[in-house]
């Protein structure tokens, strides 16, 4: 294995060398959290489509595939529809705004008073989502380098948490580029094609397994509208998916890139179905599903392509995990910390936020790195982060969008409602059931119609400055604190 060591430790090294260019560049908030605001359409397509697809896509798509076949993809065919809903119906407004969280979107269209709490919401959704990517590690490590699982995490974690600490949003977007190249050529040019022929093509996959596994609807439909709910919603929604909007020159570029990056989503999706269906005939008896993604690449791919695969699977890991911390690192530090403390940096102080958003990256990578340690399922710990994020925040965001009716207290009783509800739920049923999203998302909706409805309406100044930030002609605030103090006044 001595080339495909090779192979990941260049790509490794290539990884903090982009960290410490990256850190060179970022000297502004905007710079470190949303590069500048400057992708066009080829990078921003790339890093979009980075982030969405990463350990759970990859190794949980495969091991999906695996256990029930072709329509294993429906996961992540979920998630491609809502980037392509996302980019076709939102991304422009979500553009314009000029903010850097999504509870800054809901201070601004509510007045400023949904912001500690949503921000709790979504700060338990990007840790949670950045735990699943770092669990990841340790598949992919084992197979490299046969060390245990908590070292693996260590190992891998502690990457990701150097080059995205050094430099923000730029060295993700230059590594997400990277890990985008690395992605579809070692998964969909080179592990696609060799293990359907080492499956003995689509003929054999078929005479060798149960009709089923061909079936586009075999996983059953119930689970199909669970994933539309929480993965299609949840992609509407995420602070590592707006985030990454953020980052768009314009609003064609937000639209158009998204479209693309949605596209291939669904590409991947159906590719890495195919790749678990092959596994299955070729190792009908693996401990795991997850086992699958590893135990193909390990034993079926030859010298120096067994390494790039692997890289490619660290790619999709590692532009995940680096997308979510920098989002949770963001939330923490925008939307609660600074929030809770009242304060209001004045302009000149663009390198001191810069100094803190790094700290916070490098605080909430530690965190990250402890969870996965103490966690174990991929799937579960995206299940947890996904019904968080819909049960507690679609409604009053899509609301927000959608409905100039819904107020400031509606939407804080949807958050606290949807949210405590799934967390309830999700300890009654089952962390893989799907009542807890059901039952969660229905309790959010009807506390935001009734509540909004028998309080005041949002202030007439506070939706007209709305308005004006939609359409892209009020200036772009230079943090959170002063969107909040802005608003409060009008709101009241």
């Amino acid at each position: 294995m001595a080339v495909d060591y090779l192979v990941i430790v260049v790509y490794l090294a290539g990884m903090l060398a982009m960290g410490w260019w990256g850190m060179r560049r970022a000297k502004s908030k905007s710079e470190f959290l949303v590069a500048g605001r400057r992708l066009g359409p080829a990078m921003y397509s790339g890093t979009m489509a980075a982030i969405v697809l990463g350990g759970a896509s990859t190794i949980g798509g495969v091991g999906l595939g695996y256990q029930y076949g072709l329509s294993g993809a429906w996961m992540v065919f979920t998630i491609g529809l809502g980037l392509l809903a996302l980019s076709v119906f939102f991304s422009a407004r979500i553009a314009r705004l000029k903010v850097y969280t999504v509870s800054e979107m809901l201070d601004l269209r509510y007045g400023g008073r949904a912001g500690v709490i949503s921000g709790l919401v979504m700060w338990a959704y990007t840790l949670m989502l950045a735990v699943t990517s770092t669990i990841a590690y340790a598949t992919i490590f084992d197979v490299l380098f046969d060390i245990n699982r908590t070292l693996a995490i260590v190992l891998g974690g502690s990457i990701v948490v150097a080059y995205s600490t050094l430099g923000g949003m730029w060295s993700i977007t230059l590594t997400d580029m990277v890990q985008f190249v690395v992605k579809t050529v070692g998964v969909l040019l080179l592990l696609l094609p060799i293990a359907v022929v080492k499956a003995g093509g689509f003929a054999e996959m078929k005479a060798q397994l149960p009709t089923e596994y061909f079936d586009p609807l075999g996983i059953g439909g119930e689970t199909i509208f669970t994933y539309v709910l929480i993965y299609t919603f949840g992609m509407l929604i995420g602070q590592d998916i707006w985030q990454r909007v953020f980052t768009a020159r314009s609003d064609r570029t937000a639209r158009w890139g998204g479209t693309v990056a949605g596209t291939y989503c669904l590409a991947y999706a159906v590719a890495g179905a195919v790749i678990g269906t092959a596994a299955k005939v070729l190792y009908p008896k693996l401990a795991s599903p997850d086992d699958a993604f590893a135990t193909i690449v390990k034993d079926e791919l030859p010298m120096g392509v067994r390494g790039l695969v692997l890289a490619a699977a660290l790619a999709a890991v590692m532009s995940t995990s680096s997308g979510a911390l920098i989002a949770c690192a963001t939330v923490a530090n925008n939307d609660i910390w600074a929030r809770l403390r009242g304060v209001v940096r004045p302009e000149g102080e663009q390198h001191d936020e810069v100094r803190g958003n790094r700290a916070f990256i490098l605080l909430m990578g530690l965190a990250v790195i402890a969870t996965a340690i103490a966690l174990n399922d991929v799937v579960q710990a995206l299940t947890v982060a996904y019904n968080l994020l819909v049960g507690g925040l679609l409604v009053p965001i899509l609301g927000g969008l959608l409905w100039k009716r819904g107020t400031a207290q509606g939407a804080l009783a949807s958050v606290a409602v949807g949210g405590l509800a799934v967390t309830g739920l999700m300890a009654a049923y089952g962390i893989l059931a799907n009542e807890p999203v059901y039952y969660g998302l229905f309790a959010s909706l009807a506390a935001y119609v009734v509540v909004s409805l028998a309080t005041r309406p949002t202030d007439a100044a506070v939706l007209a400055a709305w308005r004006e930030r939609l359409a892209g002609r009020a200036p772009e605030p230079e943090n959170a604190s002063e969107t909040v103090s802005e608003q409060v006044p009008a709101a009241q």
